[in-house]
């Protein structure tokens, strides 16, 4: 007699192992920095712009997913959100938005690289293209800090080597 597998099995599992990991709901417009700091630990930066702070939760280098908390001058959470979606990459102006801007909105890269040839520094973000590939947004700056261009492709440390030779 041969052993079934039940397939919804991994998905109970990983369910399981979510649980256990999860810090709770999200923090809540209105919060006090002290209450979601308590909650969610130390940011990994922070970044104080025009009367606000921002609170930069990144995953590192490897990590596809950076949260950005905002506060008031008040001190109290603005918003709260995950920043390394397409929806917030096509939101970036080419030519207006800089370093500053990119760094307060997406937090700090995952690379960094000097293309020579064409006097540009990229900075490289890994995270979820379309919610389901494995990618990189590699932003590029211009020597007087500009965005210039946008280039969304592969993450190669996360691309499938089967097949190859």
């Amino acid at each position: 007699m041969r052993k079934m597998i039940i397939p919804a099995m991994p998905a109970v599992l990983f369910a399981a192992l979510l649980g256990g990991c999860a810090f709770g709901p999200p923090p809540q417009p209105g919060e006090p920095m002290a209450a979601v700091e308590s909650r969610l630990g130390q940011p990994s930066a922070r970044f104080t712009a025009g009367g606000e702070t921002i609170a930069e939760y990144g995953a590192g280098a490897f990590g596809q997913f950076t949260y950005m908390a905002r506060y008031g001058a008040d001190g109290r959470l603005r918003s709260y959100e995950q920043v390394l979606t397409d929806e917030k990459f096509a939101g970036v102006k080419l030519g207006i938005d800089d370093k500053t801007s990119i760094l307060h909105t997406f937090g700090h890269p995952a690379e960094t690289m000097y293309l020579s040839r064409r006097d540009l520094e990229v900075w490289s973000y890994r995270y979820k293209q379309s919610g389901v590939w494995d990618s990189m947004m590699h932003v590029h700056f211009s020597r007087d800090g500009k965005v210039r261009e946008m280039m969304a492709g592969p993450d190669p440390l996360r691309e499938s080597r089967e097949g190859f030779f």
